[in-house]
Parts: structure tokens; sequence; C-alpha cells
């Protein structure tokens, strides 16, 4: 495991912590709506009060995304992005100066095919700092782990909620940074009448590990995101987030920037300031 202590998302973490706050992590596929966007809606993100940046890998068979996101990897890769050019967005991204931590989120298969030691070293290189994948079960990340940790880049692992408590202590094994718990059963997607009732669920995780636990799937309203931070340490909003870039696409760029900006303050407004 990743020393808690040495990676930049985790000292975001840290530092969240110690102010009794809670981190707001958007879900952006990268190259969605159209790759020259890509860097402003980060910095757009960021300023609307961002902590954590997940950023989409488009790929062709995506395993766990709702059809929002399903049609922003597909538009991404109707543009022609490929991994090379999301890591070149990192770059991008960092040039301006930020230091928002940045997780990769995506499939196996792009990293596979890029050659996963390459991958590892070019992703640190152009200052990610975590890799999220999907379709990487933790007793199979043995491979994985040992490369990802030599380039100082954390893996970050999802925890079902249909696992049982065996099956969470393993996952928590392999994971650093922080672990992702799905809050329901399914895809991905905004659910606006969703209930989140995850006192019980969390508290099992904690039994399992230290690391800050992120809950996302189904988020999508500022009173959503208050409910899943009473017991989480992050919030992750992905589908809402494409649904007002879309429905702001072609108002013109600045509005779009403009509006993924104020939907990030709506959440981060919303988000508790005391530890549960």
């Amino acid at each position: 495991m990743v020393d808690a202590y040495m990676s930049r998302l985790s000292e975001k973490f840290k530092n969240l912590q110690s102010n009794g706050q809670r981190a707001l992590i958007p879900y952006l596929s990268a190259g969605y709506p159209e790759p020259r966007h890509t860097v402003a809606l980060l910095q757009a993100l960021e300023r609307g009060g961002a902590d954590i940046i997940e950023l989409g890998v488009p790929f062709s068979d995506p395993l766990a995304d709702g059809p929002t996101i399903q049609k922003a990897s597909a538009v991404a890769l109707d543009h022609g992005v490929t991994l090379a050019m999301v890591l070149q967005m990192v770059r991008d991204f960092r040039a301006t100066g930020s230091d928002t931590p940045i997780v990769l989120f995506g499939a196996y298969n792009p990293y596979l095919h890029y050659g996963f030691e390459k991958f590892a070293a070019d992703a640190s290189a152009a200052g990610a700092d975590a890799v999220l994948i999907a379709d990487l079960p933790a007793d199979d990340a043995d491979e994985a782990t040992p490369i990802l940790k030599a380039h100082g880049l954390d893996l970050i692992c999802l925890i079902a909620p249909t696992s049982n408590l065996e099956r969470k202590r393993l996952i928590c094994e392999h994971g650093s940074g922080f672990l992702y718990y799905i809050s329901v059963k399914g895809v991905t997607g905004a659910r606006e009448s969703q209930k989140f009732d995850l006192e019980k669920e969390i508290a099992e995780v904690r039994q399992c590990s230290d690391l800050p636990i992120a809950v996302g799937f189904g988020i999508s309203t500022p009173e959503q995101a208050a409910t899943v931070g009473t017991w989480a340490d992050g919030v992750v909003v992905g589908s809402a987030l494409i649904n007002v870039i879309t429905q702001n696409a072609d108002k013109g760029d600045e509005a779009m920037y403009r509006a993924a900006e104020d939907y990030m303050m709506s959440l981060k407004k919303a988000l508790p300031e005391e530890v549960a």
C-alpha cells in the first residue's frame, strides 16, 4: 500500500479532514463535449470547489457506466480521443499551475494496450495522482499495484454494496489514497429521487481500513450530497455533471464552463463540515 501521507491525494484528504470538511469529487469525461474543452472544464470544476477530480478515459466497452457517461465516452472516441491525449490534457492542466489531485478513471484495456509500465511512468510524469481501474478486481491487482506504487500512483479500489465483510477486507488491503464505495446497485447515473442511508455500510468499511471513504453512483443534488457527506469523507458526482455540461454546451463555451462551476459550488456549499 502507498504510504497514506506520501501522495498529493492523501495530503488533500488529510488537510480536509483536519478542517472537518468533505471532499467534493466530480467525474469528467475526457474529450467531452470536445477535446478542446477538457482543460477549461477542469479549471471550472476547480474554481467551483472540486477537491479531487476523476478524469474518465474513454473506452468503447465501458463497465458500470450508465447511459450518460457511455454517451460522453462515445462522443470523445468519435473525436479521436486516446489515452495519450488524455495524459496530455493532464499535462496541460498542470501547466496552469493547478495542484488539484487527478484520478484517471478507466478500463484496464487502454492501459494494457499502451503498455502498463509505460502508462504508469507517463501518467505520473504528466501529473496524475491515482488510477481507478473499474474492471480490475482487487485480488487480480498484484501485478498492477507495485508498478503504480513505483511511480507514486495510488490505486483506488471500488467496493460494491453487495460485497460481504471478507471481500471488503480484501479490497481495502489493496487500495490506497481512498476507497470508493458504490452507493447503489447497477450502473452510474443521476437519480434525483434516490434516498441514501449508508451509515451502517460506511461503518463496516471503516472497520476494514483507515483510508478515507468516498461514495459515488446516483448522487446528483446538493441535498443528496449533504446526506452522503454525513457519513462519507468524500462525495463523487459524475453523470449529473455531464448532464449540466450537455445542457449548456450549445450556449457557448463560457456559459458551459460557468454552469459547471456553479453546479460545483452548489454541491460544495451543501457538504457538511463536521464529522458525523
